[in-house]
């Protein structure tokens, strides 16, 4: 029992809060384990770069990209706040069970209509990209298989809020595990029966349908079986689902305006996803005198460990944080609202800014570490990719965070105007890109116009959080990511001295796997080292914080 004060209730609050980012943190990582194991088996598959990499990947990231663009934006804006409203009300079943039922029709149907469109949409990110017809036939069969992602990633977002509204977080971190488990099974049996691609990945020539049925078939069901998981987990926290269809008391008439500010934004942001694709697909058909330029393949996979401390700890903080910044928002409790925004934005820099010097500095003994089926010659084009695209998790994070606060307010027209600004720059440097530098480089132009555009967007974010609101704790905001940076910078230059001891006369895609699992070991335990000593040295207090959930469990654990 509790008093029943506020601060008792915040209290409560709070502990719920980091039990539930615990939860779902531990799932996090046990799924970016694993699927980093995926990544490893797909790249053995079907190599980092070439003609049936590039068409898998243009093709198993098409899904994702539907999503965003027809459901996530609503999802976000709309859905959250409704599923918190209607925990809160009288008939709370009925109005859960109707929302979640028109979602899912809705999905449902645009589902349908993709995979009948999923030729033209295959062409569409491939109209620059100089394949031939083999290629683009094999990416149209990955495209039909792939396609059909779209609905269970949907049903994950969906089921995923409905879980966040209701204090539910682990089943959020932990089904994307056997997502990677069943990929890890197939691609696995895909390496076992057909072997390990070659220089410039396999033969397209020599390509089966048996292949194509194992590989995406593959992909398509271990996201079938995340979203569905979410269901089992709903039923198992006390909510059992019935279909409902129905609009009435849902209170989607003061949603419009958002929903359509919104996917504007998104439809913004997949327009630059779109050329940034032709770019990268364009450079991925080039033949240079040492093998094939790293094209789209090679900038996703770059991608997924780039996404790694995001998606481990911020993507954390952020889903436990907005069930209650929304709340707070919808109260009107801007004090509320401003201190978890400060709270969010200064742990996230604390682990984001060491990572962005540890990613640059290991690029590519990192790559050959995680990727171990990596060929020398696709280390060298795909680690320039990573070091550009590293300065933009800093950015990223604070990007995320100040985009649920918008939705927390219901402004979609804030999200669409910062939007044009960051897709404008990013089609503009990705332009100029291609006129000023060779084709083979183009990836590399493609992942730092990711990294300009997205500091471009949190910085237009930032005047519009101070004047949303009325100030955003600023100074110790900025304080923390100057001292970070500092820390960061200082441990970058011991981490590439000792990188340069341990592989003196050793060019970096020349080593061989162990090594690169050595140096990465020891040259990030030493920069996180350094990064912590300095960090305590400038007496930054948010780094006791940071670090006290992983301590606590530490000492659990003796």
């Amino acid at each position: 029992m509790t008093d029943g004060s506020p601060v008792a209730e915040d209290r409560l609050s709070d502990d719920r809060l980091r039990r539930g980012s615990l939860a779902m943190t531990a799932g996090t990582f046990a799924s970016r384990g694993t699927g980093l194991v995926r990544t490893m088996l797909l790249v053995a598959a079907v190599g980092l770069i070439g003609p049936v990499a590039n068409a898998f990947d243009v093709a198993n990231t098409l899904p994702n990209q539907l999503f965003a663009l027809l459901s996530a934006g609503a999802i976000q804006a709309v859905l959250m706040p409704q599923i918190i409203a209607a925990i809160a009300a009288d008939d709370a079943k009925e109005r859960l069970d109707k929302l979640l039922t028109l979602t899912t029709v809705i999905l449902a149907a645009f589902t349908v209509v993709l995979v009948a469109a999923t030729p033209v949409l295959i062409r569409l990110f491939t109209l620059a990209g100089g394949w031939d017809p083999a290629q683009i036939a094999l990416a149209i069969a990955f495209g039909y298989w792939c396609v059909p992602q779209m609905f269970f990633y949907g049903l994950f977002g969906v089921l995923g809020d409905a879980l966040s509204a209701r204090g539910q977080f682990g089943a959020i971190g932990w089904a994307p595990v056997a997502n990677n488990v069943i990929s890890i099974a197939g691609f696995g049996a895909f390496v076992a029966i057909w072997g390990r691609a070659g220089d410039n990945g396999p033969s397209l020539e020599a390509w089966t349908a048996g292949q194509t049925v194992l590989l995406a078939g593959t992909a398509t069901l271990g996201i079938v079986v995340q979203g569905l998981l979410l269901v089992v987990a709903l039923r198992r926290g006390g909510f059992h689902w019935r279909f409902r269809l129905g609009l009435h008391g849902l209170g989607l008439r003061t949603a419009g305006k958002v929903v359509g500010w919104t996917l504007g934004a998104v439809a913004l942001e997949q327009v630059g996803v779109a050329y940034l694709k032709n770019v990268t697909s364009a450079a991925g058909a080039v033949m240079t005198a040492t093998g094939l330029a790293a094209g789209n393949a090679a900038l996703t996979n770059a991608l997924t460990i780039y996404l790694l401390p995001h998606s481990l700890v911020v993507v954390s903080i952020v889903t436990a944080l907005f069930p209650r910044m929304s709340a707070a928002a919808t109260m009107g409790n801007l004090d509320r609202v401003r201190a978890d925004m400060s709270t969010a934005l200064r742990l996230a820099g604390v682990f984001s800014v060491i990572s962005v010097a540890v990613l640059v500095v290991l690029a590519a003994p990192l790559l050959k570490a995680l990727l171990p089926s990596i060929t020398p010659h696709d280390l060298d084009v795909s680690a320039p990719v990573l070091q550009a695209m590293a300065p933009g998790l800093v950015a990223m994070g604070a990007t995320v965070i100040a985009k649920r606060m918008y939705y927390a307010f219901g402004d979609g027209r804030g999200i669409f105007v910062i939007q044009v600004l960051a897709t404008a720059s990013l089609l503009l440097v990705m332009w100029l890109g291609t006129l000023w530098l060779a084709a083979p480089w183009w990836t590399v132009a493609a992942a730092a116009a990711t990294t300009i555009s997205t500091w471009i967007s949190v910085l237009a974010r930032v005047r519009g959080m101070r004047r949303k609101l009325s100030g955003i704790d600023g100074r110790r905001v900025l304080a923390l990511h100057l001292k970070a940076g500092l820390s960061a910078a200082i441990a970058a230059g011991v981490g590439w001295a000792v990188l340069a001891a341990m592989t003196s006369g050793v060019p970096a895609a020349s080593l061989r796997w162990g090594h690169a699992v050595l140096v990465c070991a020891a040259v990030g335990a030493t920069m996180v080292a350094v990064y912590v000593v300095v960090m305590k040295v400038l007496r930054v207090q948010e780094l006791e914080s940071a670090l006290a959930p992983l301590l606590k469990r530490l000492r659990g654990a003796r």
